[in-house]
C-alpha cells in the first residue's frame, strides 16, 4: 500500500532543473528515501526522461562501496554525462561518501544536471549543509505522515485518531497492522537508531545521561524549561550535570530532527524572551515509545500534533507571551499569560491555542483569557478535542475541532 504524499513530491517537482543540489531532510525512517527513489522516479519516468538520463544511487550497500571515494564516484558520474540532455542525479546516503560536498559542488558544475539527495541525519544535518554549501543548497524537511496522510488508509477516523496519538506517523508503523509489532517497532528505533545516531556523531561517552535527558523531555512536552531547570533535575536523580552539557546534548538532539524548540515571544513587546522555551517531538509515536507508552495524555499530545502540523503547513511557530496587568485588592498586578502558538507564514499570522475540552463558560473564558489580550486584528482560534461543528464565540474567537483542523489544510482560513 503506498500512501499519498503529494505535498512533498510535489516540492521536488517545483525545484526541478534550478541548479541547487536538493536536499532532503528529516528523522530517519520517516520516508525520504521512497519519496525520492520511488515516488519522484515514477514521476521521471512518466515525464519521458529516459532511464540513461536517470542516474540512481544508494551508497549505504555493499556493492556501491568502491564510491565512497569520491575521486572514483566523480569520474563514474561524468563518464555517464554523454550529450547535453538533462541527467538526474538520485542519490541516497550520500554522507557515506568521503568529501561527499566536493563530488555535489563538481556536479553542480556541469550545466546539464538536476541532483537529489537524501541522507540519514545522524551524518547529514541542516547545520552541515549551511556551512558545506553556503546557499547551493536547497533543502526540503519531510515530517512523518501526517494526520491527514495517515486518514487515507482508514475508515473509522476515531480508530485513525487514537492510533495516530499512540503511535505517531512513521510510514512503517502506520502500514503495520499488527499493535506489538508497531509497538517493538518504535522501541527498537528510539533506541538503536534515534539515540545511537546522536551518540556516534557526536562522540558522547554516557548513553544513560541522553537517554535520560530524552525521556525527561518526552514526559514534559508543551511545558516550559531551560538547561539550568533541568541540570537540577539531574542533581535530584544523583546524575550531576552542567547546564552547559545540557544544552549541547538539546542541541545533538534537535540537529538529529529528534525534537524542536520553540522560543517564546512577547507579543506586546515585539521581542523574542530568551528562556525558558518548549520542545516538541517530531514524531508523537516516538515520544510514546521512550516512556513504554505509559503516559498519553491526549492533552498533551494533541498540543504536539497541532505543532507538528503547523511546521510541516511552513508556518514558523512561536509561544506567545501577553501581559496582563490589573488591580486586585488595592495593588497592581502584572501577569503573563500564554498562547501556545504564535504561528507566521508571510503576511499571515495566527494565535492558537490547544484546548482538549471545552465544557462550559469558566473553561471557555480560562482558554480564552490570553487571546482576549492580544490587541491586533489576527485570527485567534481555539482547536479542541470537543468533536464539535466550527462555531465563534462572543469575542470572534474561532473555536474548531481537531481533525477539522488535520484534514483540511486551509482550515485556518475558514
Amino acid at each position: 500500500m503506498e500512501i499519498n504524499r503529494d505535498y512533498y513530491l510535489n516540492k521536488l517537482i517545483k525545484s526541478q532543473n534550478n541548479k541547487l543540489v536538493k536536499i532532503i531532510t528529516g528523522i530517519r525512517r520517516c520516508g525520504k528515501s521512497y519519496l525520492l527513489n520511488t515516488m519522484f522516479l515514477n514521476y521521471l519516468k512518466k515525464q519521458g526522461i529516459d532511464k540513461d538520463h536517470i542516474i540512481k544511487m544508494a551508497f549505504d550497500i555493499p556493492k556501491n562501496k568502491k564510491y565512497h571515494d569520491p575521486e572514483v564516484l566523480y569520474d563514474y558520474f561524468e563518464n555517464l554525462i554523454k550529450d547535453n540532455k538533462t541527467y538526474y542525479f538520485l542519490l541516497d546516503e550520500i554522507q557515506e561518501v568521503k568529501e561527499f560536498e566536493s563530488v555535489l559542488n563538481g556536479l553542480l558544475r556541469i550545466e546539464n544536471t538536476d541532483v537529489y539527495v537524501t541522507s540519514s541525519n545522524s551524518k547529514f544535518l541542516s547545520t552541515d549543509i549551511i556551512t558545506e554549501f553556503r546557499g547551493r543548497g536547497d533543502e526540503i524537511r519531510v515530517y512523518p505522515l501526517s494526520f491527514f496522510e495517515v486518514s487515507s488508509i482508514y475508515d473509522d477516523m476515531v480508530l485513525a485518531w487514537g492510533d495516530y496519538y499512540t503511535y505517531g506517523g512513521l510510514p512503517s508503523v502506520v502500514l503495520e497492522k499488527d499493535v506489538e509489532k508497531k509497538m517493538n517497532y518504535l522501541k527498537y528505533q528510539a533506541d538503536n537508531v534515534y539515540i545511537n545516531d546522536v551518540i556516534e556523531r557526536n562522540n558522547i561517552q554516557h548513553k544513560e545521561i541522553l537517554s535520560t535527558l530524552i525521556k525527561i523531555i518526552s514526559s514534559g512536552i508543551g511545558s516550559l524549561t531551560n538547561p539550568t531547570n533541568l541540570s537540577n533535575t539531574f542533581t535530584s536523580k544523583k546524575m550531576p550535570i552542567t547546564d552547559k552539557t545540557i544544552s549541547a546534548y538539546l542541541s545533538y538532539l534537535e540537529d538529529a530532527f529528534l525534537i524542536e524548540k520553540t522560543k517564546r515571544y512577547d507579543i506586546k513587546g515585539k521581542r523574542y524572551i530568551s528562556t525558558p522555551f518548549k520542545y516538541y517531538f517530531s514524531d508523537i509515536g516516538i515520544r510514546n515509545s521512550l516512556l513504554n507508552f505509559s503516559q498519553q495524555e491526549q492533552n498533551h499530545l494533541m498540543e504536539n500534533i497541532i505543532y507538528n502540523e503547523l511546521k510541516v503547513r511552513g508556518f514558523s511557530v512561536d509561544v506567545g507571551v501577553v501581559e496582563h496587568n490589573y488591580v486586585e485588592n488595592g495593588k497592581n498586578i502584572k501577569k503573563q499569560l500564554e498562547i501556545d502558538f504564535v504561528c507566521i507564514k508571510g503576511n499571515n499570522k495566527y494565535y492558537i491555542q490547544s484546548a482538549f475540552a471545552i465544557l462550559d463558560k469558566d473553561k471557555m473564558e480560562q482558554e480564552t483569557n490570553s487571546l482576549t489580550k492580544i490587541n491586533d486584528s489576527f485570527k485567534k482560534i481555539v482547536i479542541v478535542k470537543n468533536s464539535i461543528k466550527m462555531w465563534r464565540n462572543n469575542k470572534g474567537i474561532l473555536i474548531m475541532d481537531i481533525q477539522d483542523f488535520l484534514l483540511n489544510k486551509n482550515s485556518l482560513d475558514l
